[in-house]
């Protein structure tokens, strides 16, 4: 077996990116400190054709070399917006109809693989601190909780990580309603 080349992988350039159809989900980065983890989020929303990223709080902006570090051009291809308070865009995004999943682990919250995805919905991922998580105030007013279980001895994910997980995850659910086999 082959290796391919980045040649023959077929990939978007950045006005095709921009000009394809996304996937119905938002991701909003609720103050996340780490700039390789904020590149990393930037890099997996391109590779599933996000619709959009917010970078909330002390969530630090692009351009920014350590930020471009990971996300190796994907700043440029994923459209982004820089809002002071998580609280709001996420009041703003329930009046849009879209359907708030806060990435935590709550009570009674969704385990990632029961939750189902419909391709008529729109969703916002919504992924927290390294330390905190995402804010008790924000999660309070999303409409789910989903998590992601674990079995080892750790307590958590690096946000990154978690953020590949479930956007692969919505991403594949969406994608295999719209095309059963």
């Amino acid at each position: 077996m082959r290796k391919l080349k980045n040649e023959e992988l077929d990939r978007l350039d950045v006005e095709g990116f921009k000009n394809a159809n996304k996937t119905p989900v938002v991701i909003v980065l609720d103050n996340i400190r780490s700039l390789n983890n904020i590149g990393s989020v930037f890099r997996t929303a391109d590779a599933f054709l996000i619709e959009k990223i917010y970078l909330c709080g002390i969530t630090a902006v692009p351009p920014n070399k350590d930020i471009n570090k990971t996300a190796l051009g994907a700043t440029e291809s994923v459209t982004w917006e820089y809002k002071e308070n998580t609280l709001n865009v996420i009041q703003e995004l329930n009046t849009q109809g879209y359907i708030t999943l806060a990435v935590e682990q709550a009570e009674n919250a969704k385990m990632l693989q029961d939750f189902k995805a419909n391709s008529n919905e729109k969703y916002v991922l919504i992924f927290g601190n390294e330390v905190k998580g995402v804010s008790q105030e924000v999660v309070n007013i999303c409409s789910d909780v989903l998590e992601i279980p674990q079995f080892g001895t750790k307590h958590s994910l690096n946000i990154s990580v978690s953020a590949g997980i479930v956007i692969w995850d919505v991403w594949s659910k969406i994608k295999a309603k719209k095309n059963p086999t």
